[in-house]
């Protein structure tokens, strides 16, 4: 059965005790899972397939597990894999607490250029879909936040690109009052403009295709 009710930017509905909410970015959706708690402590199941392949249509391939550890103000992204191949994220926060953001840079996407957030921790343990080609960001809002993400695809560092989370055409909503800690690599990285010049950034059209191969 699936309840639906107002959400922050879009339509949030419960499918089978998950509540989902559409974001901003088509194609990307957050997934918030019932957790039971007790004397003991917690048990949670952050991705349940079935609630994935209703929304979805089709469960979510997983290929690899990542996980990242990252002190207070550290900001990794904006990331995003060379389409085709792709790859598709699933994300969720395992200890700490970050703000986690997805960016539509496909050419051709009806939601191109748009933008949301979902605040990750671990009282709400709250996940994030980001399908092939859309932009990911995060900023470690605690020390010792850890970051697990499955993907679709194995890591291949050589189709990495990255655009930069400060880049004013973005205009992502990141805190006033915060250091921002960076790699060599996101130090480096391209503005909006500049990747769209180089024809770095993914199209709509081939990021469909390599969803549907990787199913």
């Amino acid at each position: 059965m699936t309840t639906t009710t107002p959400g922050k930017t879009g339509t949030a509905t419960t499918t089978g005790g998950v509540e989902v909410r559409h974001l901003a970015v088509n194609g990307c959706f957050e997934f918030t899972p019932p957790v039971f708690r007790d004397e003991r402590g917690l048990f949670v199941s952050p991705l349940q397939q079935q609630a994935f392949t209703e929304v979805l249509g089709h469960p979510f391939p997983i290929a690899q597990t990542n996980h990242s550890r990252s002190a207070r103000g550290v900001m990794r992204g904006v990331h995003f894999p060379a389409t085709p191949p792709g790859q598709a994220k699933y994300v969720h926060c395992s200890r700490g607490r970050g703000l986690d953001v997805v960016v539509d840079i496909r050419l051709g996407s009806p939601t191109f250029g748009a933008w949301d957030t979902v605040e990750m921790d671990t009282e709400t343990f709250r996940a994030v879909y980001i399908p092939d080609g859309v932009g990911h960001a995060f900023l470690a809002l605690e020390d010792d936040t850890v970051m697990t993400y499955l993907v679709s695809t194995p890591y291949r560092a050589d189709l990495e690109r990255e655009i930069d989370p400060l880049d004013p055409e973005l205009g992502l909503p990141w805190p006033k009052d915060m250091r921002f800690i960076f790699s060599q690599r996101d130090t480096g990285s391209l503005s909006l403009a500049e990747a769209k010049a180089r024809g770095i950034l993914p199209r709509y059209e081939d990021c469909l295709a390599a969803a549907e191969a990787h199913r």
